[in-house]
């Protein structure tokens, strides 16, 4: 699944590309089989693509696989030990444990000056120089990474087979990558990767590493215990604008108050020198307040047309439904106002399009005491006769509450029960006009004869 740490990445990969007129390069690092499927490929492309980030463009250049580029890979890695920049290495960990008497020591250069050539089980191993790297990172500034505390690397195993850190840097430079925003996790191999650019007379691109997410426990997000998944935001309605619009806030913000700001003025506003290099807090309230702030601001009919795809799947799920597009359609703006996916679209209206209501059984047995029975035995009579508008239903509920000495909630509390299944949902009085007074009195004569079992 695609991490939200990467789609922010990828986004301020690919707001920089459209800024400069530059191209935005899709790589598939695929040389770790048990890690790589092509459907979870075809995920990443799916993923970027919801985001805006599409092959459409001619900005978008990939995607390239890098297990395609494998021999060139190898080829480069021989070239550093025919320049001396690398050498072979014949060591096992338990020799080198027996040389420093220390599992935790890193490698101590032993075969550097033996001269061993390319041989069976002898790993080759980048030639780190004396001295100092100093990585001039967008973000964080010029970072000096002393050598003497760098081991002298694995570029190439004992079998052959390349690295990442080698292959990455060797993909970088044939895809002519000039501007590398990424994770700071990967700030610790970016000292490596420069040396290896210039080792092979390459000069290394522009660094930048954006600060890591992380959770309400100020814990760097993780797959296993978070909700990190793009796919999973999408499936559950969330709002492409409003996910590219916050994760773009994750780090950055654009210029004054206001966060939830149009696409195109981030894309004008957007610097890398602007973006902060502390942890940036993944907020899942404030990621749905956005998301609800993008649904009330769509058109009625556009607003419509996005929840189709969860009021198909909801049509789908009950096959005994009686559902009405133009009741629906009716209802949007109501729906609107509660929303916080498009998810709840369906869920918000299903008391109308279901022949009975369904409870939640938690909040009947908290709910069905009796003053709610005296409430809903006078709203029942009431209902018998008063002229059915939404405004006089109101104030009739609101009456027959403030008669027995209760509160709004109280008093509307078992109607909506009685109507809906639930105590939360849209507007009540429109949906009731629309309901028809037989059923809505047929509901609340249920409620009101309901028993708890046991």
């Amino acid at each position: 699944m695609f991490h939200v740490g990467s789609a922010r990445s990828a986004l301020f990969n690919w707001i920089l590309a459209k800024q400069s007129g530059g191209t935005f390069v899709l790589r598939v690092e695929d040389t770790d089989e048990a890690r790589n499927q092509p459907e979870w490929t075809q995920g990443i492309i799916d993923a970027l693509a919801w985001l805006g980030i599409s092959a459409d463009d001619e900005a978008f250049e990939g995607p390239y696989f890098q297990s395609d580029n494998a021999e060139a890979h190898v080829v480069a890695a021989h070239g550093l030990a025919e320049r001396g920049a690398a050498y072979y290495c014949d060591c096992t960990r338990d020799a080198l444990v027996a040389r420093t008497r220390n599992e935790q020591h890193g490698y101590d250069r032993f075969c550097r000056d033996r001269g061993l050539a390319a041989g069976p089980g002898r790993a080759l191993r980048f030639r780190v120089p004396d001295g100092s790297t100093i990585v001039h990172d967008l973000i964080r500034g010029d970072v000096e990474f002393e050598h003497a505390a760098m081991e002298d690397f694995v570029v190439l195993r004992g079998n052959g087979t390349p690295l990442f850190l080698i292959a990455n840097v060797v993909d970088d430079i044939t895809h002519r990558i000039t501007l590398v925003v990424r994770g700071e996790e990967h700030f610790p191999n970016t000292p490596k990767q420069q040396l290896m650019w210039q080792a092979f007379g390459e000069t290394p691109p522009v660094w930048a590493h954006v600060p890591v997410l992380v959770n309400e426990a100020r814990k760097k997000l993780s797959k296993r215990r978070d909700k990190v998944a793009l796919e999973q935001f999408r499936d559950e309605g969330f709002v492409m604008e409003a996910m590219r619009n916050y994760l773009m806030t994750l780090g950055w913000s654009p210029k004054g108050d206001v966060e939830i700001v149009p696409w195109a003025q981030m894309v004008a506003e957007f610097s890398l020198a602007d973006v902060v290099s502390s942890p940036a807090f993944f907020d899942l309230k404030k990621l749905a307040a956005f998301n609800g702030d993008y649904i009330r601001a769509m058109s009625a009919e556009a607003f419509v047309a996005a929840c189709e795809p969860w009021l198909a799947k909801w049509r789908a799920d009950h096959p005994g439904h009686r559902w009405d597009q133009a009741t629906f359609e009716c209802l949007a703006p109501l729906v609107q106002l509660r929303a916080v996916t498009l998810a709840d679209a369906p869920r918000t209206v299903d008391f109308i399009m279901l022949p009975h209501p369904e409870f939640d059984e938690e909040a009947r047995v908290k709910t069905m005491n009796d003053a709610a029975r005296i409430v809903l035995s006078d709203v029942i009579a009431a209902f018998e006769t008063v002229e059915w508008d939404a405004e006089v239903l109101k104030a009739t509920v609101e009456e027959i509450g403030a008669g027995h000495g209760l509160k709004k909630g109280p008093s509307q509390g078992p109607v909506r029960l009685a109507v809906t299944g639930r105590l939360v949902g849209p507007p009540l009085y429109e949906p009731l006009v629309i309901l028809g007074r037989g059923e809505t009195l047929a509901r609340l004569r249920s409620l009101a004869e309901w028993e708890p079992v046991g």
